[in-house]
């Protein structure tokens, strides 16, 4: 798990950083058809019920989506940046309790590979530290069993 806390201002807001990756044996072109459908996240990503598109734009630049989770809860998200074959980053706008997030899922080529990256900054809201650092271990275990899932998923197939 890789996560930590960068800063904390004068009103005790903090902000963080999680990251974590996973090489899986498929082509790029493989994983971008899975992790590329921004509203096809219950396909990969842990606990997620379903997502539904909220706008016309479905995967590229200003794709908006709700994501639904089996404990109840929803986000909604906007891609922010976006490369076919590459990354995708997208920032919440809802449902998380947080102040700000946003993060990036970068997929890499290596040899006969890839290296699947999602990374991510976010910013607290109303939390002391014990708090923050412990939301920033669960999103880093998330994330991870997610990438986890998603290899699985890819190397199932072959």
């Amino acid at each position: 798990m890789v996560f930590k806390i960068l800063s904390q201002n004068k009103n005790g807001t903090f902000c963080g950083t999680v990251n974590e990756s996973v090489l899986i044996n498929s082509s790029t072109a493989d994983v971008w058809k899975i992790v590329g459908n921004f509203t096809g996240l219950g396909e990969w990503v842990e606990g997620v019920k379903k997502t539904e598109s909220l706008s016309k734009v479905k995967n590229n630049f200003g794709a908006a989506r709700k994501i639904y989770f089996a404990d109840g809860g929803h986000v909604i998200e906007y891609a922010v940046g976006w490369k076919d074959m590459e990354y995708l980053s997208y920032i919440a706008t809802s449902g998380l309790p947080l102040q700000g997030y946003h993060a990036t899922i970068t997929v890499h080529p290596k040899t006969k590979n890839s290296l699947v990256e999602w990374s991510s900054f976010l910013i607290s809201n109303d939390s002391d530290k014990k708090q923050f650092l412990e939301f920033l271990e669960s999103m880093s275990s998330f994330y991870a069993s997610s990438l986890v899932h998603l290899k699985e998923k890819l190397e199932k197939t072959k």
